[in-house]
């Protein structure tokens, strides 16, 4: 598992008005990335491209999830979670996560795409908890 350091107490808001799309190829790395997911991450567009998706994966997010999210799109279903990202600087920020397999004509997963919202503090919260329950059980 990826543990990415350092991380900060802080939390970054980007706007409920803002969607951060992202598109990987096959294996998870970063084909494409808008202009609200780099400011958002902190990271530049070249940090990003052509690295694995996990790159902005925050420690305290239980492998568990991620294990759901690849079990679901790598059979070509989308998946929904809420998430815990964190930026170059050690900071975090909460999405609203939707990834969905991307096809190609002869129906093969060609790779993936994510658009991710500002999620609600109810969300957040409930995240928050289920998470440190999954931590807390080894998950």
């Amino acid at each position: 598992m990826r543990r990415n350091e350092p991380v900060t107490n802080q939390e970054v808001s980007y706007g409920d008005s803002k969607l951060l799309v992202s598109k990987t190829d096959k294996k998870g790395r970063i084909t494409y990335c808008n202009a609200a997911f780099i400011k958002t991450s902190g990271f530049s567009e070249s940090e990003l491209l052509g690295k694995p998706h996990n790159i902005v994966r925050h420690p305290d997010m239980p492998e568990a999830a991620f294990q759901d999210l690849w079990n679901s799109v790598s059979k070509g279903e989308e998946w929904h979670g809420i998430v815990k990202n964190r930026c170059e600087n050690g900071d975090h920020y909460w999405v609203d996560a939707t990834v969905t397999p991307s096809f190609d004509s002869d129906g093969n997963i060609i790779g993936y795409m994510s658009v991710r919202r500002s999620p609600s503090d109810q969300q957040v919260q409930d995240a928050e908890n289920l998470y440190a329950q999954w931590r807390k059980e080894g998950k």
